[in-house]
């Protein structure tokens, strides 16, 4: 489901409020309530939050019940059962005795629902005004003295009116508002019905834009109340309107969280004339919804129609077909049934699940599916595997040959792992076996297990700029050893260029760069081709081509670099006597233990996401890609349906502390202080400066540049969001689930990318302070329209990723936030960011990109070590 707001600023996910614990709405819950048996009725509550409710409403408005009392006994009894009590309670009344009796037991934060300006204005603040000494969000109708709002004008009118009251006269918190602006039936025959869809998806869209922060919620169900009786058709409806009123700014809704369909999953044509009916598209749809809804009557869930007709089919045809669609729910029963029809186990993997994998490998090659869809395949075929092999090792015998068999490992002192992984699975989905020997391996382990296993490549991966040497080792080793398999070369700091240059000139055997996993099939079907003749002729083609990058490079470049001294003379320039550093008003350090997941998923830039997924485009344009977005569309499903795991059931812990330290200039470093007396230096750090050649009036920087070289800040800060992932990694491996691993190392990521966001802006405003008013939406704070910077040691603007002790030494980082470095300055957990703070108005990013030798030589002598040592540091950037 898309949850995406008309602005194009991603959201937190959409809360579903359970709708069961409410007498008016549930029969059953009324009847138990009625009869006393509590015990039961809680056994309700657990089932809605068992079954994905974030909030439970509890409504006990019965003109038999005693409903003061019911609302206290209620909640004081589930506020005594941890399942539940872990989520929001949203205490709904229309009586206002009834909602105070529920907020005088109730622990946390409450919403209640519902306050309106139904009677008048002044009822209505006082009302608000008890709700905010109580704590509690609120719940406002979109109801006035007139009635019920019904058209989208009336919902804006009178939610806009009563926003300007809450914020501005009763001081509301606006984040504390949620408007109900009336979901009403349609198709219910009754022609001004029929825009009641579309009236509060466009009234959402215009009240989240005139109201900031408020929410929108609303009754799903009352949406569907013309075809009640026929769950399916109901299900569909509701599915097909969240979607597009969570696109419009829908942030939450009462509706039942363990009866919703997937949007893509209901039937295309239920799905259009549910459309059709939502956004009264034409003047026929209620009749057409009519007409189609007996079809579906009684069928239960409705992708059960969809199951209906391939479960079916020939065995063969269902596994084929689960494999391609990765649809895991059969495929243990179809393995075995195909295995009780085939001669030998063996024979079910040799026959109709490669068949089915080169189907998958067929599509994937010719772009007609997509990475995610086929590391979804790669989880069905383990699981079928996973079945068979207790049976093939029964019978003693050799399984059926690969095309070929390749050792993988990411290098030493790396610890990255998600595009390795992803091509080890591609290439098994083209029946290649893959030996992954994991992170921070060895060159030794790598070449033995090559050996042992009769390997016919061997494939390197590394994330970090000492990977690259780390690369260099094994190919030299390779060499020294006699082996003469291709090297396969991957990951996001290597090249074509640095692997022609640096890696295959040290290796007898054929290298081979390799850019992303699509690449790799053809790649290694090329170098293990049955004809000899073939490989050679790929490996002789890879070797011309990287001859001609060396001969070009040897030629020179059409980037000219200057001497340092000259760079230096051409330095970026800052009027320092018309500029005072701001100081921190929070100084020394900053510990947050654990900060709460909730607020760093609004944060999240999901363009890295979908591209760690080889989905071009950017977010939220690719959702709606020709090419890819319909696999772009069912990812981010998944990805938001495990995030709001993720974040309600605590997989992940992000912790992380910042500092800042007083500080000067000194040429290229800056020197950081014990106080702001500048008497003690406690540390420094030592920045590289540009060197090739600019037109003016371009200058060559240096982040040195913009501390003042008088007195100044200068913060640093260590984050991560991967406290936690081990135990849920083991959990997807023992079930064979490629896709749910790698989707949730993604999303650790992309949360520790999101917590470096959310603490930079926190600095910003409040911890160092400099931009207090800074209101910028999650789109502008992603395109960085802020001011100051915060670049990484091993990045562009200061690419030495050895600085990366001393500011873990001076954070405190092992300690604070445990984060620990490898021997190769990778950080672990992996999904970790780090990096410094510059706050000048003009600071902003750079690369350093290709240095000289006098600047190799400067930087020695500066840290006191030794040249071989600063060209290790820096191989990435020497130019010469």
């Amino acid at each position: 489901m898309s949850d995406e707001s008309n602005n194009s600023v991603p959201r937190a996910t959409f809360i579903n409020i359970g709708e069961r614990t409410n007498v008016t709405g549930s029969a059953r819950f009324k009847k138990l309530i009625l009869e006393g048996d509590y015990t039961a009725a809680i056994e309700v509550a657990r089932q809605q939050v068992e079954s994905g409710a974030q909030i439970i409403d509890v409504n006990m408005d019965e003109g038999l019940l005693d409903a003061e009392k019911a609302m206290d006994t209620f909640l004081k009894l589930i506020a005594s059962e941890p399942d539940i009590a872990r989520v929001p309670i949203m205490i709904d009344s229309s009586k206002w005795s009834v909602i105070e009796a529920g907020l005088k037991c109730v622990a946390g934060k409450p919403i209640v629902n519902s306050i309106s300006m139904k009677e008048g204005i002044e009822p209505f603040i006082e009302h608000a005004r008890k709700v905010r000494r109580y704590g509690a969000a609120v719940v406002v109708m979109a109801f006035d003295e007139k009635g019920q709002a019904d058209t989208k004008e009336r919902k804006v009118e009178i939610c806009a009116k009563a926003y300007d009251i809450l914020v501005n006269q009763v001081g509301f918190p606006a984040e504390d508002i949620i408007f109900d602006p009336n979901i009403f039936a349609v198709a219910t025959g009754i022609e001004e019905h029929n825009n009641y869809g579309v009236d509060f998806i466009e009234a959402t869209r215009e009240i989240k834009q005139r109201c900031p922060n408020a929410k929108i919620s609303g009754g799903v169900s009352n949406l569907s109340f013309a075809f009640r009786g026929n769950e399916p058709v109901r299900k569909a409806m509701h599915s097909v309107f969240l979607y597009h009123a969570i696109q419009a700014g829908m942030d939450m809704g009462i509706v039942n969280a363990g009866q919703l369909e997937v949007y893509d999953q209901i039937p295309q044509e239920l799905r259009d004339a549910c459309e059709d009916v939502i956004l009264n598209r034409n003047p026929d749809s209620t009749e057409r919804l009519l007409e189609l809804a007996p079809k579906y009557k009684g069928t239960g869930e409705v992708a059960e129609t969809q199951d209906a007709e391939w479960r079916s089919w020939p065995v063969e045809k269902r596994l084929e077909h689960a494999l391609v669609k990765g649809m895991d729910q059969f495929v243990v029963a179809d393995t075995e049934e195909a295995r009780q029809q085939i001669a030998r186990p063996i024979e079910v993997i040799e026959g109709p699940l490669m068949a089915g994998m080169n189907v998958v490998g067929d599509l994937f090659g010719s772009g007609k599916m997509f990475l995610p869809q086929v590391v979804k395949s790669a989880r069905v075929m383990k699981k079928a595997v996973a079945h068979l092999l207790p049976y093939i090792e029964a019978e003693k015998t050799a399984t059926s040959r690969p095309k070929g068999k390749i050792v993988m490992a990411t290098v030493k002192g790396d610890v990255h792992d998600i595009g390795k992984n992803i091509v080890g699975v591609v290439l098994q989905c083209n029946n290649f076996e893959v030996i992954d020997l994991g992170v921070m391996v060895p060159f030794q382990e790598i070449l033995k297990s090559a050996n042992d296993n009769k390997a016919d490549i061997i494939g390197l991966s590394g994330l970090i700029t000492p990977s690259l040497d780390e690369m260099v080792t094994v190919a030299e080793e390779m060499t020294r050893q006699g082996f003469h398999l291709p090297l396969l070369i991957g990951g996001a700091t290597t090249s074509k260029v640095h692997t022609a240059l640096r890696i295959a000139p040290r290796y007898n055997g054929t290298t081979v760069h390799v850019l992303d996993a699509s690449r790799a099939v053809g790649v290694c079907t090329a170098l293990v081709s049955e004809s000899g003749a073939q490989a050679a002729d790929f490996a002789a083609k890879v070797a011309t081509e990287y001859e001609a990058i060396r001969v070009e490079r040897a030629g020179g470049t059409k980037e000219k670099v200057i001497p340092l001294q000259a760079a230096r003379a051409n330095a970026f320039k800052i009027d320092w006597s018309s500029y005072t550093p701001p100081k921190p008003a929070v100084t020394g350090s900053r510990v947050f233990a654990e900060y709460p997941l909730h607020e760093l998923v609004e944060r999240i830039d999901w363009t890295p996401f979908f591209r760690a997924w080889e989905l071009a485009g950017n977010y939220p344009a690719i959702l709606e890609d020709k090419v890819v977005g319909e696999s772009a569309r069912k990812l981010y499903a998944d990805a938001r349906k495990m995030l709001d795991h993720i974040v309600r059931e605590k997989w992940l812990t992000a912790k992380g502390v910042v500092s800042f330290w007083p500080c000067r200039r000194d040429g290229d470093d800056v020197v950081l202080f014990e106080d702001d007396t500048h008497t003690k230096e406690i540390s420094r750090l030592y920045f590289l400066r540009q060197q090739i050649e600019k037109r003016a009036p371009r200058a060559n920087m240096c982040l040195a540049d913009f501390i003042s070289p008088k007195a100044d800040w200068i913060g640093g800060f260590a984050v991560t969001a991967g406290h936690g992932i081990e135990e849920h990694l083991a959990r997807f491996k023992a079930d064979h689930d490629d896709y749910s691993d790698i989707l949730l190392k993604a999303l650790a990521d992309r949360l520790a990318e999101a917590f470096a966001e959310r603490l930079h802006e926190r600095v910003r405003k409040t911890l160092w302070g400099y931009a207090p008013d800074e209101a910028l939406s999650n789109d502008e704070l992603v395109r960085e329209k802020y001011r100051g910077i915060r670049p990484a040691p091993g990045y562009p603007a200061c690419p030495d990723h050895s600085q990366k002790p001393e500011l873990f030494r001076l954070l405190n980082a092992g300690q604070n936030a445990a984060i620990s470095l490898t021997e190769s300055f990778a950080m672990l957990p992996t999904a970790a960011v780090s990096g410094y703070y510059f706050a000048h108005p003009d600071a902003q990013y750079f690369g350093v990109a290709r240095i000289g030798h006098d600047q190799v030589e400067d930087y020695a002598k500066r840290r006191g070590c030794t040249i071989e040592q600063a060209e290790k540091w820096l191989r990435p950037n020497i130019g010469y």
